[in-house]
């Protein structure tokens, strides 16, 4: 096994299974005799099966210590880290670097299913494994000390997932990875900006993404689709300093090497940089008037997520959408009638056509084929039952939960959706190895008869899925 594929496999295979714990209750200092005889730097403190936090020698040390505190009178849940940070016996050894590194501590616990510790790993366990992988590069983006820096580390995440894509790696790990490395070069630059530039920026605003950034399914031509919201009562100062710092941000961004987005959708703009009160009523605006533009602008801000600043104001505004949508359910009706209208582009005995004009004739788009309407569709039914966290993947287990679908019936949905994306990054990733600009569209005879029968069936799947549609929203009554 390579390296970089080490990275994607689950955390359950390579944890540490003898973990030792104590109880909240328990004397801090029996927690630091335990912790000398076992030679080991940390203790979970759990409450039954349930782990409720952890006791690191850099607590006994700062909490401790260096305030000149009686251990004698304490207890461990006196000075844990609490919530636990944790990761899922199934999720990659990648998704664990990506929390410590993202929460700053050096291991997480491992859950089972039912919640119940079952495992420990640290970061030098994972990196023993391997000398070259993202962790490096995400350690390199933490460290960056300048635009420039940001610059080429951006183009080496290009050349890393070029370099993954054909080893391997499920596609579902690989697009989340992108999205990681994403985040990080975006968050360092925001750390960087209010570092140099605005000391004084107010803390009372969240920077979020939308679209597939949002949902976390970037792949290699992904643009910015990005917004403000900022508390009601920002002093005028501060509305001005925000300004200027969206301005900066953003044109950093696109000398990084991140594309605009044609539509404009940055917070350098003023439509998409708004107090949670004026965003409360252009959220209402979109949802009492359908248009398609509407629509589109309400569609992709249901994807939002939260990057940096108060993470509070965007829960809020994740709340008002689905408290506005709930029952509403003409307005999801001509959602879905926006999400029929892109149809598979399959012809008569199943034959898949492709554009037969413009820029991207005899070549097939599969964003628009298939992509779309799998995104579209999993949101809408996730709306319906007021889900709006994750993305695709993660509102098709949702669902399954909810009993919209069956276990079969996500699972196909799934496995076409995961067969475009990765067609659609593999076109990406050869287009940039041929110095050409990655898009959406591939050529149809670069398959082999055997992916283009696969093609051929998550393109029916997604018909299904529109046949879905119609019949639950009753779409064959729209004009």
């Amino acid at each position: 096994m390579t390296e970089e594929n080490i990275l994607f496999q689950p955390v359950k295979g390579f944890c540490q299974r003898q973990v030792v714990t104590c109880a909240p209750g328990d004397r801090l200092v029996a927690v630091a005799a335990t912790m000398r005889e076992h030679n080991i730097s940390s203790v979970v403190v759990c409450e039954g099966d349930a782990p409720t936090g952890i006791v690191t020698d850099r607590d006994l040390r700062n909490k401790v210590v260096a305030r000149g505190v009686d251990c004698h009178t304490m207890t461990a849940g006196m000075i844990m880290n609490a919530p636990l940070i944790s990761v899922g016996e199934d999720d990659s050894l990648f998704e664990a670097l990506h929390r410590m590194s993202r929460h700053g501590i050096h291991r997480v616990c491992v859950l089972d299913g039912a919640g119940r510790l079952t495992g420990i790993i640290t970061d030098s366990d994972i990196l023993r494994l391997q000398t070259r992988s993202p962790q490096q590069m995400i350690r390199e983006i933490e460290e960056a000390r300048s635009v420039a820096d940001l610059g080429k580390l951006h183009v080496r995440v290009q050349d890393l997932v070029v370099h993954l894509a054909g080893t391997g790696v499920p596609i579902r790990d690989l697009v989340r990875m992108i999205a990681h490395l994403n985040d990080q070069i975006l968050v360092r630059l925001m750390t960087l900006l209010r570092r140099e530039r605005y000391p004084d920026l107010t803390d009372r605003f969240a920077f979020i993404v939308l679209g597939s950034e949002g949902r976390q399914e970037q792949t290699l031509t992904t643009d910015q689709d990005n917004a403000i919201v900022y508390t009601d009562d920002l002093a005028e100062a501060d509305l001005k300093r925000l300004e200027a710092f969206s301005h900066d941000l953003i044109d950093n961004l696109v000398a990084i090497g991140v594309p605009p987005c044609p539509g404009g959708i940055m917070v350098r703009n003023d439509a998409w940089r708004r107090s949670l009160g004026q965003w409360r009523g252009v959220l209402d605006q979109w949802l009492s008037a359908p248009t398609p533009e509407n629509i589109l602008n309400c569609s992709m801000f249901m994807d939002l997520r939260f990057i940096g600043g108060d993470p509070a104001l965007e829960q809020t505004l994740k709340a008002h959408i689905t408290g506005q949508l709930e029952g509403d359910s003409a307005y999801l009706a001509h959602m879905g009638a926006n999400m029929v209208r892109f149809s598979p582009p399959l012809g008569m005995f199943g034959r898949i056509k492709v554009e037969r004009s413009g820029d991207h004739r005899g070549l097939l788009d599969l964003k628009k084929g298939g992509i779309f309407a799998i995104t579209e569709g999993v949101k809408i039914l996730a709306l319906e039952a007021g889900l709006l966290q994750g993305g695709t993947w993660e509102r098709l287990q949702s669902l399954v939960t909810a009993a919209v679908f069956t276990a079969k019936e996500a699972e196909d949905l799934e496995e076409s959706f995961n067969f475009l994306v990765l067609l659609r990054l593999r076109g990406q990733v050869e287009a940039i190895r041929q110095g050409e600009r990655p898009t959406n569209h591939i050529a149809l005879d670069q398959l082999n008869r055997m992916e283009q029968g696969r093609l051929r069936l998550a393109f029916e799947e997604v018909r299904r899925l529109q046949e879905l549609m119609t019949r639950r929203f009753r779409l064959d009554l729209f004009t």
